[in-house]
């Protein structure tokens, strides 16, 4: 049982020498489709009239309180110790009544406690403080 091969001539067709180019094709095909279905997708948008507004720099005139809340949970405003939270409650209300109304910057020490910081940070929601931020410290490089 041996293989038998045809010699040239022998009725077999000699080799074709043209470029099949079906696959090809098909392949650019599907490339084709993928990226009809995907450059849609990328480039919709809906047409909207944004607002025009100049960027305003930050009132350098405006005033903050800065709060500070030590490892023992005691309250301070700026540098004088409040004796209870009633009196922060006190000065908040009247801080929020000044126009234009300052930020309230609270300064907690890490080794305080959830309470005092959040009993201070309820006293600004109370009084009708809009802007509370907290002053920390840049971590060492």
């Amino acid at each position: 049982m041996a293989i038998h091969y045809a010699r040239a001539g022998e009725g077999e067709d000699g080799f074709i020498a043209e470029i099949n180019t079906t696959p090809l094709v098909d392949v650019m095909l599907v490339l084709l489709i993928i990226f009809l279905i995907t450059v849609p997708v990328v480039h919709s948008s809906i047409a909207v009239s944004l607002p025009r507004e100049p960027n305003a720099a930050v009132d350098p005139q405006r005033e903050s309180i800065i709060v500070t809340v030590d490892a023992q949970g005691g309250t301070w405003w700026f540098d004088t110790r409040l004796p209870d939270r009633e009196s922060l409650q006190a000065l908040l209300v009247r801080a929020a009544a000044l126009q234009p109304q300052p930020e309230l910057h609270i300064r907690a020490d890490a080794r305080a406690e959830y309470d005092p910081v959040g009993a201070v940070v309820l006293a600004a929601q109370q009084a009708g403080i809009a802007r509370v931020g907290f002053l920390t410290e840049p971590p060492a490089r």
